[in-house]
């Protein structure tokens, strides 16, 4: 039976180390390398099981004619190498080097006749039963894994909602109104000129200037747009008293399709229509 791991050819010298891909045979002279510097990262393995199926399946080995001499002197390497690393050594890996120990020195024994057919039992059968066992469990375990997690951990929940025939229309509120108009001040004060003067302001006067503007655009215009930044602050203040005593009067609606929409200014019509309101 061959070596689990294969040894470089006979005269063939091993590299150092590789750099980009380049083999360095020697490091260089004035190299400094910290004590701290390299570490030994090793597989993580579950268990002693899992160390010994490993190294059987990396060396394409028969699991029910183990090699027993390679084996263990691999385990003993790797249990070697936990114990350099300053890694904590679980108690399993020490029992099992101390099994494949016991299995090997079995082996090298002489074994006593038995009786015309009956076989000697193989040291190795029990480690062969547990491996067996444990690839399994493994296997099992790595399906189970693979499954979707749902209708295995929890199951999907169905609920039946109705909607609504009726489309319910937001409400125009005082603070919708109150945003619209800080938003039209804040556009006033961006254009605002400093004028020295006296202006004497009319609200009926602009009352009209609103209803001919809505005739003049349909009856149906957006809030905003009946402003003019050019009024200044003052005007653009009696522009809007005038358009609440406006609604105040019924002559106009104040109207929104949607929370958070533009507001809309309109002729009234002679009632409301559901969902909306006059301010």
């Amino acid at each position: 039976m061959s070596e689990l791991l294969e040894a470089p050819p006979v005269g063939e010298v091993e590299p150092v180390a590789r750099v980009y891909g380049q083999p360095l045979e020697q490091l260089p002279l004035d190299l400094y390398i910290p004590p701290d510097a390299l570490a030994v990262m090793l597989d993580a393995f579950e268990g002693p099981l899992d160390l010994l199926l490993y190294m059987i399946r990396r060396a394409n080995i028969d699991i029910l004619d183990i090699p027993m001499a390679p084996l263990t002197r691999q385990y003993l390497d790797y249990v070697e190498a936990m114990r350099a690393s300053n890694l904590e050594l679980a108690a399993d890996y020490l029992v099992m080097a101390a099994m494949l120990i016991e299995i090997k020195s079995r082996m090298l024994l002489p074994r006593p006749k038995l009786g015309e057919g009956d076989e000697a039992e193989d040291p190795r059968a029990e480690l062969v039963r547990r491996l067996m066992e444990y690839e399994q469990m493994k296997l099992a375990g790595q399906n189970l894994n693979a499954m979707p997690q749902a209708e295995r951990e929890f199951f999907w929940v169905e609920t039946l909602v109705e909607k609504s025939l009726l489309v319910r229309l937001p409400e125009v509120s005082v603070s919708d109104l109150k945003d619209a108009w800080m938003a039209v001040v804040r556009q006033a004060n961006l254009k605002r000129h400093h004028k020295i003067g006296r202006e004497e302001l009319s609200v009926r006067e602009h009352m009209g200037i609103i209803l001919r503007a809505l005739q003049a655009r349909g009856g149906f215009v957006q809030f905003e747009h009946l402003f003019d930044p050019e009024m200044g602050v003052p005007g653009l203040v009696v522009h809007f008293i005038a358009m609440l005593e406006l609604g105040r009067e019924k002559l106009i609606e104040i109207t929104q399709t949607e929370a958070f929409q533009p507001i809309y200014v309109r002729v009234h019509q002679g009632g409301t229509e559901p969902g909306q309101e006059s301010a």
